[in-house]
């Protein structure tokens, strides 16, 4: 027969501790779940066929614009480029050229032409790659990035971001009736010519089934050092252990 006599104090910090731990643990499992869902609504969109943009803008809700397949025409402004820092896994550092698209009589829209790598950034070093006049232009629908804890200011002057801002992007071009959205090219303008289309990334980081096991193995840690310290404390044991030898612990 064992007995167990809990500490008050200790029994109410682990009790709190379980909880609040638990709760974490659910909370990321919750988490696993809805990355999970959009991670196949996502992929399920960028599969799709292409549409035009306004018709997504006007005709879908906005929590389903980003990834969407669309086709837009116009003619590029080359002289407003802007540059947004990018690593490409093969080549290394670099720039994502983004460059607004004239419509007439719609809205312009800046288009993100590809990646470039950090000493072709100028447009005088790729020239084959500056379309002019008209073009159609397939890719999908991206948004704006929230800048993180160490992510550097943009550069104004050179109109450099660290990310996609599209605001600020859209201000430093000097132009006022932009869509809402980037639209990130599926190619290039011209084959083999910088800048190198399709670069958008379709994979999603999805930690939140490790976080969990990491917030219910903390639970489960602090729920063994409860039961060790009742144990060394002669709180919890079987009855046959002396009344001497539970007071002087």
């Amino acid at each position: 027969m064992t007995f167990f006599r809990p500490h008050p104090i200790m029994t109410l910090f682990a009790l709190g501790g379980l909880i609040m731990l638990s709760a974490l643990g659910w909370w990321q499992l919750e988490r696993l779940a809805w990355k999970l869902d959009l991670i196949a609504a996502v992929e399920l969109r960028a599969d799709s066929a292409p549409v035009p943009l306004d018709e997504v803008l006007a005709l879908r809700p906005q929590d389903e614009w980003a990834f969407t397949p669309v086709i837009v025409a116009g003619q590029f402004d080359h002289a407003r480029e802007a540059y947004v820092f990018g690593l490409n896994l093969e080549s290394g550092i670099g720039w994502f050229v983004y460059t607004p698209l004239l419509r007439e009589g719609q809205a312009t829209v800046i288009v993100n032409r590809g990646w470039v790598p950090e000493d072709l950034q100028a447009p005088s070093t790729r020239p084959e790659g500056q379309v002019m006049g008209a073009v159609e232009l397939s890719g999908l629908v991206r948004d704006s990035a929230s800048p993180g804890t160490f992510t550097p200011p943009p550069n104004i002057a050179e109109r450099e971001w660290f990310t996609r801002d599209h605001a600020g992007i859209a201000a430093a071009m000097g132009l006022e009736d932009m869509a809402p959205v980037f639209v990130d090219a599926a190619r290039g303008p011209v084959e083999g010519a910088l800048p190198r289309g399709g670069q958008t990334p379709l994979h999603f980081t999805n930690s939140h089934l490790g976080y969990a096991i990491t917030w219910f193995g903390l639970a489960l840690t602090l729920l063994g050092v409860y039961i060790a310290f009742h144990w060394q404390t002669g709180r919890i044991g079987r009855i046959a252990r002396t009344a001497e030898e539970t007071n002087s612990q």
